[in-house]
Formats: structure tokens, C-alpha cells, sequence
């Protein structure tokens, strides 16, 4: 026996679970997802950041076209605000203050409310930095603290509510045509629908290339963090997040904890990524460099897997070759940030529509997300150099 519905969404991450909330407004859907629960991997390990200030072009006008959904959620989504304030500055050594330069003016044409501070109005927001380290920093007034789970609990619960139905345990084991629909066998029972949409993370290109459509050039890479005590006698619970302009490691509040990550973006195949003992080691050795704090004790450590294409930025849209395959994949890291306008890019995308308009007014256009971009002669050599 098969189960039929209108959509099959493949991967109940955040991407997953935003689609399913979006589209589930006008269509029957059913996600399926792989583990025991929902956002068991990337999801589940985010730094829980909202910065405008971060990724390329396309992903920061995504997210500034993000923002609304998060400052204020529909009626009945969350229990609670989904950002809270935190703020973050970014640092730079003597021999980075050129692209500190270079990065707070690019910051600045699209954030400006981001402005430059001294080192020493950073060493009071931050104590813990060493001021033979510091010689430059700025910072995003308004960047703000995730609430990750319950971002993505309410798309989840949302899309429940319009009659989606989420299927764990339901690992893909093949993907094939019947009756000119898609036929997907799953661990949890057989789903035929007219359209899939693959926001499988990592995992993205294996699922297109069971239903036998051509990958899009998926790079998986390792991001690793954890947890060190808090400065003895410091109250950190409003410190900023503190990030080193050349993406070599930052620190924030979390839980009455220090979170610290080396910014590491080891490629990786699609896995269930841990944590390895030289990144910790290496996140530990900048943090010291960069604070006066000494790394004593790490009290939990972990990894996740941020998955590119050669131009960093999403894939989102029908398949040239299979318009009713559908990918939402290729966020890089900033899946959290963006998944409000992305799904509804992607609900768009599969009504037939063009961008919302919000997210046009913001100066991202199709040709920055549709797979379109990865295909011919170019999209290919461009796949091959990354």
C-alpha cells in the first residue's frame, strides 16, 4: 500500500519544516524525515545567531527579508519572542585593520546601523579581550539570539495544524516514477506525490540522484563548537557575540556558558559530523590568543555540517530537466536565518508564482537561486573549481 499526497518533502530540518508550513497553506503534504525526530543534525547544532552581517550578498538580503517573519511571528506560532537581544562585534588584529576597513564598509551599505568602535569601547562591552590583541573592531547593534527550537517547532506545529502530515523513521531507500508521479520508499511506508521538494542538507544530491536527476555540486563542510565555563567573577549574559573579521573563530553567552567555535569549514561527506579533538584544540588556541580567558575545561563539544555550492549561496526551485523535483538545499549555515523568506520562496516557486515581493524588493532575484544557475557549460566548470 502507497500513501498519496500532493507534496512529499524530503528532510525535516529547518528548511524542511519551514516548506512544510508554507506550502501545506494550499496543498496536501506529507515530510518525511530520516531520524527519530526532526532537526536531529544541522538544525539541532546551530550557533542560534541572527546577523545581517554574514554570508554573501544574496544570503544577507535573505535575511534582511527574514527579519519581519522573526520579529513578529504569526498569532499563535511561538510562546515566546523568537529573538532576544545579544548584539556582535567584530575584532581585528593590527595586521587585519585593511579588511576591517573593507568589511565595515560592505556591512554598512546594507546594515547601517553598524558602526566602528574603539578597542577600547569593545574591551568594555567585552573585558575579556587583550588589548595587545585587539586594534579594531566594529559593531552590529542589532544582531540578535535565535530561538532555534522554537523556530522550528512552530513550523512544525503550523504545519500540523493545515493538515501536514510528518513521518519519522522514514529514511529514503529509492525514488522512482509510477503513474507520472514520484514513488518514494521509505523505512515509515511508500509515498507517491506529483512534486518532491529535496531539502535534505547534506544529504541533498544523494536524494537527487536516486530519483535520478543530476546533482548540483553539494559541498558539505564540518563546523565545530563548544562549551568552556564562564570567566570566573565576570557576568557574561550580556556580552555580545564576539567574531575575528577574518572568520577565524567567535565566542558568545550560551546558558550561563561560554560557546566557542574556530569557524572551521573542513569538507566532509554527508554524515552524522562530530567534533574532532585538533578543532577544539585550535578554537581554544584563538580564543586564549585573542582573551585573557585560559581554557581549563571544555564541557561539551559537537559539529554540524554547513553544505554549499560553488557560489555559497541557496539553491531553491524547480530542477531544469524535472520541474516537479523541487530543491531547497544549500543554505551554507544560514538556514536558520533565512528559512522565513526561503520558504516562502520555495511555496511560491511551486504555485506557479515568481519571488515574493518582499524578498524581490530586497534585490535578490531567481537567477540567484534557482538551480538554473548550476547547469550548462558554465554552472559545470564553476562546480568542477569549487
Amino acid at each position: 500500500m502507497s500513501e498519496q499526497t500532493e507534496v512529499i518533502i524530503v528532510g525535516g530540518g529547518m528548511a524542511g519544516a519551514g516548506a512544510a508550513f508554507e506550502i501545506s497553506r494550499a496543498r496536501n503534504v506529507v515530510l518525511l524525515e530520516r531520524e527519530s525526530h526532526c532537526g536531529y543534525h544541522t538544525t539541532g547544532r546551530s550557533a542560534a545567531s541572527f546577523t545581517e552581517n554574514y554570508g554573501n550578498g544574496v544570503i544577507r538580503r535573505i535575511v534582511l527579508a527574514s527579519r519581519a517573519f522573526l520579529t513578529e511571528p504569526p498569532t499563535g506560532f511561538c510562546d515566546y519572542p523568537l529573538l532576544s537581544k545579544r548584539g556582535m562585534i567584530t575584532v581585528a588584529r593590527a595586521d587585519q585593520l585593511d579588511l576591517l576597513r573593507e568589511d565595515l564598509a560592505a556591512a554598512q551599505a546594507l546594515v547601517p546601523s553598524i558602526a566602528a568602535m574603539t578597542p577600547d569601547e569593545a574591551i568594555a562591552r567585552v573585558p575579556v579581550l587583550r588589548r595587545d590583541y585587539l586594534a579594531g573592531a566594529y559593531i552590529e547593534p542589532h544582531s540578535m539570539d535565535i530561538d532555534v527550537n522554537g523556530l522550528h517547532q512552530g513550523f512544525l506545529r503550523g504545519a500540523r495544524a493545515r493538515g501536514a502530515r510528518i513521518v519519522t523513521k522514514a529514511g529514503v531507500r529509492g525514488i522512482g516514477r509510477q503513474g507520472g508521479q514520484w514513488r518514494v520508499e521509505t523505512e515509515g511506508g511508500t509515498f507517491l506525490a506529483p512534486m518532491i521538494v529535496n531539502a535534505a542538507g547534506a544529504w541533498g544530491d544523494e536524494i537527487a540522484m536516486m530519483a535520478g536527476v543530476r546533482p548540483v555540486g553539494l559541498q558539505p563542510k564540518r563546523r565545530t563548537a563548544f562549551n568552556i565555563p564562564a570567566p570566573a567573577g565576570l557576568d557574561i549574559a550580556d556580552w555580545p557575540l564576539v567574531n575575528d573579521v577574518g572568520a577565524e573563530f567567535y565566542f558568545k553567552p550560551d546558558a550561563g556558558q561560554l560557546f566557542v567555535s574556530p569557524a572551521d569549514a573542513t569538507p566532509s561527506e554527508p554524515m552524522d559530523a562530530f567534533a574532532e579533538d585538533i578543532d577544539v584544540a585550535i578554537g581554544a588556541e584563538r580564543l586564549e590568543r585573542a582573551t585573557t580567558i585560559e581554557v581549563q575545561r571544555v564541557s561539551r563539544s559537537w559539529a554540524g555540517l554547513r553544505t554549499f555550492v560553488a557560489d555559497a549561496s541557496p539553491v531553491v526551485g524547480p530542477d531544469d530537466e524535472f520541474p516537479d523535483f523541487v530543491w531547497l538545499v544549500g543554505q551554507g549555515g544560514y538556514g536558520i536565518k533565512t528559512s522565513p523568506a526561503l520558504s516562502r520562496v520555495c511555496a511560491s516557486l511551486i504555485a506557479g508564482g515568481g519571488l515574493p515581493g518582499d524578498v524581490a524588493r530586497q534585490g535578490v532575484s531567481l537567477g540567484d537561486l534557482t538551480p538554473h544557475r548550476l547547469r550548462g557549460a558554465a554552472g559545470e566548470a564553476q562546480q568542477v573549481a569549487s
